[in-house]
């Protein structure tokens, strides 16, 4: 399945750590409300049971608002809830085995931190690139922050979708301009925020600004 780039203007990240006066699921309507323009799921401690019942009411909501739904490492659960797409990191399943399981309509995005690493996802069929991180980050703490010029480099090299991932905020968002990159994907900017709705429409306003230049 193609990736349209619009689609990585603003990516949003799930992370049920900033849970509290709202549930998962009303943080991320607030941010398909306010422009988000991607949402994944992205669960490390649930079980399948439970992690299937809620990519399933995930789907249900995105599909509602015609934004595309991936599922993070986990193919299975992509598979039963009918998600858009699936992404991979580097010590996962290859994208051309992801391919076979899940057919030719499911977009695959693949993480890359080199020119290398993204030249072969694209090789192996992955339909966009998540690259970082590209600033410090305390959501994966093993990942060195990735160059200006890498990210250049790999969008460069590449001619599928991208989207850079890795600690990035209203702050330091606009840093990025230039890189070639379509889009943002981001996780505390949005749940981590009094108010994801809100954080959400601004980062919509400055990725356009990144992305165009202006």
């Amino acid at each position: 399945m193609k990736c349209d780039k619009h689609t990585m203007l603003v990516y949003a990240v799930t992370d049920r750590a900033w849970v509290g006066q709202m549930t998962l699921a009303q943080q991320v309507e607030a941010a398909l409300q306010n422009g988000a323009t991607c949402i994944q799921l992205r669960e490390k401690d649930l079980d399948e049971a439970a992690f299937l019942q809620e990519a399933r009411e995930m789907a249900d909501l995105c599909h509602r608002y015609h934004v595309p739904f991936i599922v993070n490492d986990n193919i299975d659960i992509a598979i039963a809830c009918h998600a858009d797409g699936v992404h991979v990191g580097q010590d996962d399943m290859a994208a051309s085995d992801v391919r076979k399981r899940v057919g030719d309509d499911m977009m695959i995005g693949v993480s890359a931190h080199t020119v290398e690493e993204a030249l072969e996802a694209v090789r192996n069929g992955a339909d966009y690139l998540g690259l970082g991180a590209v600033f410090s980050t305390s959501t994966k703490t093993d990942a060195g922050a990735m160059s200006f010029d890498t990210l250049k480099a790999i969008c460069d090299a590449v001619d599928v979708p991208t989207v850079a991932i890795g600690g990035i905020s209203p702050a330091n968002i606009l840093q990025l301009s230039g890189s070639g990159v379509d889009g943002v994907a981001v996780v505390s900017a949005i749940f981590g925020a009094p108010d994801p709705g809100q954080a959400t429409a601004r980062l919509v306003e400055l990725s356009r600004r990144m992305v165009t230049g202006q």
